[in-house]
């Protein structure tokens, strides 16, 4: 292939700093803990990692609210710290995205403070600002994390616009100003070294407040190609955007190279698969897989060669797929591996969401006081004063809150997970003893070596990534099953969602060569194929 880029080809792991792995016993991970643990990633295979944000803030979002973007949170170590994991990384080719949070600011960032001391302050127009209306909020728009997006500043009477925490003002990326100090810090870490960005909610920067348009504005296309133009344009890096919003036409806006804005987004359709219609994330509805397979099939074809896919199932704000849509308890194994190979023999750049590959699971709670997540705190007593059942919000939580992935990396069988000495910041799963990194690396069949070899198989099959993909359709709705096919080559990948036995008959498949699995198998029989409670596995066929 003519102009492959190296994230084509490349596996990301997601590293949530905070809970990857301490070193100071503060019960916080930190960039000392990644350094140390290179070498597992290393062995893993994979190409780079996205951490998640380490720069200075107030942790009201646990990092995404940034005071300062040329420094490091003072928990997480220092910005020496942080060359040498960049470096370190690299001795070991592994390059390091850094999250890219510019939709809005901490407001404790310098920045913020000027702009809240006047409105002829030279900083006010760095964020957005509106008069009363009626003496009420200026509109009806509503932060993610429950309330109204905007807040009243007291002393200059005026509302500020916060789309997530009120402690999270939104930038006005209006103001060529906003624009030219993000294209500064970007420029900053770019000359240290960085392999891109992952860039959160980046669909909100166009926003148009006061016609309550936030995702997809007018301008936001214009936006990235200036930063395109004006930062990493000039270097071999990945930019991954954040769009909740995104269709595949809007995917190939951000992504068709001829556009020079990104080179990929993540898309969040099959995410939502099991949410009520019209409802909010926590009203919950069991997936239905055919559902699954169609949107799956519409991003790995819609795209065509005008744009690229992102290939995930979790992430720091997301519930672990084997306890959302597998089984974590009797067919734990079987459904993470399952997962793994499903989506990691698509075609796109996968992400591996720290503990994925090792197969950890939700943690329950059983009561609010539990919880750490602002936006789980906040909704629980949203919705308790609008009447709703206790236990229908936690059922709720334990399904799709975010301090499910947020759990500490479970290391060994040691005390905490091997995670730290001291108290941990969020409780370790108590089932650390069973899974942990040094178990599945003893196992020669854990989850942590289908992933080993899914990667393996990515770096040396061209099939896998520039093979064309076709669903099969005709099959039953809990088996997911797609063809890969390149230079006279044809892969089979098979799925079963089921936590029951499933027969199919597919005669005209033919004989077929295996690949991978997550059941022992020496050969595949299509006149009559037997699946067992989640199965998968890949096979040529001759």
């Amino acid at each position: 292939m003519n102009n492959t880029k190296w994230w084509q080809t490349a596996v990301i792991y997601q590293i949530y700093p905070r809970s990857f792995q301490d070193s100071d016993g503060d019960g916080i991970g930190d960039l000392r803990g990644i350094i140390s643990r290179l070498d597992y990633l290393e062995q893993l295979g994979i190409t780079a990692i996205w951490l998640s944000p380490v720069y200075k803030s107030p942790n009201d979002d646990n990092g995404y609210d940034i005071s300062d973007y040329q420094d490091i949170m003072t928990e997480f170590g220092t910005m020496d710290d942080m060359d040498e994991l960049i470096e370190q990384a690299k001795q070991r080719n592994i390059r390091i995205i850094m999250d890219l949070v510019v939709n809005h600011t901490s407001d404790e960032h310098p920045w913020f403070i000027e702009a809240r001391k006047g409105r002829d302050n030279p900083y006010r127009d760095y964020y957005i600002w509106r008069d009363p209306v009626n003496g009420e909020v200026p509109n009806a728009l509503r932060s993610t994390f429950s309330g109204s997006a905007w807040e009243l500043d007291e002393a200059s009477g005026q509302y500020f616009l916060h789309l997530f925490s009120r402690r999270q003002p939104d930038l006005n990326w209006e103001n060529p100003k906003v624009r030219q100090e993000v294209w500064d810090m970007m420029n900053f870490w770019l000359d240290k070294g960085v392999g891109g960005f992952r860039m959160d909610v980046i669909d909100l920067v166009g926003k148009i407040p006061d016609q309550e348009i936030t995702g997809n504005g007018p301008k936001l296309h214009e936006y990235l190609q200036e930063m395109n133009r004006e930062t990493f344009g000039a270097h071999d890096v990945l930019t991954v955007g954040e769009t909740w919003g995104a269709t595949p036409d809007v995917a190939k806006l951000y992504s068709n190279p001829d556009r020079k804005e990104l080179s990929m987004v993540f898309q969040f359709e099959h995410i939502g698969l099991d949410q009520q219609a019209g409802g909010e994330k926590w009203d919950l509805k069991p997936l239905d897989v055919s559902e699954l397979k169609q949107v799956l099939a519409k991003w790995q074809t819609e795209l065509g060669n005008e744009g690229w896919n992102s290939l995930f199932w979790n992430n720091h704000d997301l519930p672990r797929i084997v306890s959302r849509w597998g089984n974590d308890k009797q067919y734990r194994v079987q459904s993470a591996k399952m997962f793994a190979i499903l989506l990691h023999l698509m075609k796109g750049t996968p992400y591996i969401y720290q503990g994925e590959e090792l197969g950890m699971t939700n943690y329950p709670i059983q009561d609010i006081s539990e919880a750490q997540d602002i936006e789980a705190i906040n909704m629980y007593h949203e919705r308790i004063g609008q009447g709703y059942a206790k236990e229908a919000i936690i059922h709720s939580i334990n399904a799709k809150g975010r301090d499910n992935a947020r759990t500490p990396m479970q290391w060994d069988a040691t005390r905490n997970g091997g995670f730290t000495t001291g108290e941990p910041w969020l409780p370790v799963h108590p089932n650390y003893k069973e899974i942990n990194m040094e178990a599945n690396l003893k196992d020669p069949d854990s989850v942590f070596h289908c992933y080993r070899k899914l990667i393996e198989l990515r770096k040396n099959n061209p099939i896998v990534v520039w093979g064309d993909f076709e669903l099969v359709t005709g099959v039953p709705d809990q088996v997911f099953m797609y063809f890969r096919r390149y230079e006279g080559q044809t892969w089979l990948v098979t799925a079963s969602f089921s936590g029951e036995p499933i027969t199919l008959e597919l005669p005209e498949l033919g004989h077929a060569g295996f690949i991978i699995g997550n059941y022992s198998r020496d050969a595949v029989d299509f006149k009559q194929l037997h699946l067992r409670p989640y199965e998968a596995f890949a096979v040529v066929l001759a």
